[in-house]
């Protein structure tokens, strides 16, 4: 896969494709739910705990704090809790962390 394809697909899925799964799993509060989707990117602050903060052959998917199954366990527990915006901001960790995984597979990790 070219590496302009892949970047597309990675961005577009972290700062496009919030507001399409906020638009098709959070009703009536789809926009405000995809704003806190788009702010739980800030998962990825965990990368400056690592040495390097980037390396493009390492898989974040289990390698960063809030990349682990732990976190992911944490995220989905989120989904449960009944209140529109703590499951935005499950439904916005467990997205994210399936675009990384689909770049992690992209790779061939």
């Amino acid at each position: 896969m070219s590496e302009t394809l892949q970047f597309i697909l990675h961005y577009g899925g972290h700062f496009l494709a919030p507001f399409l799964v906020a638009r098709l799993f959070c009703g009536e509060k789809w926009g405000p739910a995809a704003l806190i989707m788009l702010a739980t990117n800030a998962i990825d602050l965990d990368h400056l705990m690592a040495s390097p903060v980037f390396d493009p052959d390492r898989c974040s998917v289990g390698f960063h704090l809030l990349h682990g199954w732990e976190a992911a366990l944490a995220f989905t527990v989120l989904l449960l809790i009944p209140r529109w915006w703590v499951r935005a901001i499950g439904l916005g960790a467990l997205w994210h962390l399936a675009v990384d995984f689909g770049d992690c597979a992209m790779h061939g990790f």
